[in-house]
């Protein structure tokens, strides 16, 4: 009998006993294709010995000193790197050890600086429906995902969730895209003017949607006018990436498909590809001076925040991109599996929309193609998607509640950036033959 506390009482899932480029191996020998790099984490693939060696190297030497006391070497060399990739204006780092704590800190750090510029009054936070920021309790009430939410909703602090940028489910009829972006940016100053300008400090959203939407980017010009926005009322623009990021849809920081400048930028999953538990979160030079020169003292902290051995295998991973030039391999790769996707099923009669940016794709499912319509929740069509995928060897991120928490399914594919156009082939092979017997079911 086991004594771990699994993520679901009533399954037994199978040991993974090791890894092999875009492979997971069970106890068993069967090989399952990281279609998703588990949570969109795996970039780099399962057995890269650069990290490895950079991991056993960085242990060999150091393995902890507490950041109360002591910085290191590894993660100062990653800040570096960071920011010199890092949209202009990013000029600080603060490592964390996951996506959820990232979040977390950017939300305490925004209220933070106002207190410190002598604005306490900034309280609010404005984020979108339909959005995923972590598990802990301050980023579950940023995120917008009603079915995470519910249970914890008496625990979680107030703020404010206003329209994502969902074209496929939100756009009217002869709406033309652009004038969608405008309205759906729209709902942030009206939300900002409903508080009260002067009592909101931020703004949280995901460049590209990734757990609960399924890879949904923005249109063109709605991030161009959130970037407005919150200039005018100064409040700061923070940018989760913990998905997208890192690499994963054909930028390393993906706001720059958007020419987008955050103030507070979120990163975590892709920064340590799975080698070692890792995030970060970046901010400003002006937000940092703040601080800086007020009290000098950012009233957050973890015990394995900046850890020596963690921020040598991001380290790693980074460079591993940068050098080989993944980025640009995402973006040829992820263009060919878009042009996959469509050729296998953008005509299919359950399949309404086919969306993403580098390897970084969704497809959400309907009952009816035409109108739109999403299945019956009873029919936990996403569920039933990740059982049969698994059973097929394929490792994909299926989601319920697309729409609106409750309703719509889709999946999302996020494999690792060395995947070649075979395996990617294989990738739809399988996607096409889950579906059938879903649907079959």
């Amino acid at each position: 009998m086991s004594h771990v506390f699994p993520r679901h009482c009533h399954a037994q899932p199978p040991m993974a006993v090791a890894g092999d480029g875009c492979f997971l191996i069970d106890q068993s020998g069967k090989r399952y294709f990281d279609g998703s790099g588990g949570a969109a984490v795996s970039c780099i693939g399962h057995s890269n010995e650069r990290v490895k060696q950079a991991i056993k190297d960085q242990v060999d030497q150091l393995a902890f000193a507490h950041t109360g006391f002591f910085t290191s070497d590894p993660a100062e060399q990653l800040a570096d790197l960071l920011v010199a990739n890092a949209p202009e204006g990013i000029e600080r780092v603060y490592f964390v050890s996951g996506g959820s704590e990232a979040t977390e800190a950017a939300i305490k750090l925004a209220r933070q600086y106002f207190t410190e510029r002598g604005e306490p009054q900034r309280r609010h936070l404005i984020a979108r429906r339909q959005s995923y920021h972590g598990n802990t309790l301050g980023a579950l009430a940023a995120g917008g995902n009603e079915w995470r939410r519910q249970q914890f909703s008496p625990l979680l602090i107030d703020v404010s969730h206003v329209d994502p940028c969902y074209e496929y489910a939100e756009r009217q009829e002869g709406e033309s895209l652009y004038d969608y972006g405008q309205r759906a940016a729209q709902a942030l100053e009206d939300e900002i003017l409903r508080l009260g300008p002067d009592t909101v400090m931020a703004f949280m959203a995901e460049p590209v949607v990734g757990a609960t939407l399924g890879a949904v980017p923005p249109v063109e010009g709605y991030f161009t006018r959130i970037r407005e926005i919150c200039g005018k009322y100064g409040v700061l623009l923070i940018l989760d990436e913990v998905m997208c990021g890192m690499g994963r849809t054909g930028h390393l920081f993906a706001c720059n498909a958007d020419n987008v400048r955050p103030d507070i930028l979120c990163i975590a999953k892709g920064l340590g590809a799975g080698y070692q538990p890792i995030g970060a979160m970046l901010c400003s030079g002006e937000i940092y001076q703040t601080i800086s020169e007020g009290t000098g003292f950012f009233q957050h902290g973890h015990t394995y925040i900046g850890h020596p051995v963690a921020a040598a295998a991001g380290l790693a991973v980074v460079s591993e991109m940068l050098d080989n030039d993944l980025i640009a391999q995402v973006q040829a790769r992820g263009a060919y599996l878009h042009q996959q996707l469509l050729s296998r099923f953008g005509q299919h009669p359950n399949v309404g929309d086919i969306r993403g940016r580098g390897l970084f794709q969704g497809l959400e499912f309907v009952a009816d193609r035409d109108t739109k319509t999403p299945f019956d929740p009873a029919k936990a069509v996403a569920k039933r998607f990740k059982k049969v995928a698994f059973e097929e060897g394929l490792i994909c991120y299926p989601m319920p509640g697309t729409r609106d928490g409750k309703v719509g399914d889709h999946v999302l594919l996020a494999p690792p950036f060395i995947a070649s156009e075979a395996e990617l082939d294989g990738v739809v092979e399988i996607l096409s033959r889950t579906l059938d017997r879903v649907l079959a079911e």
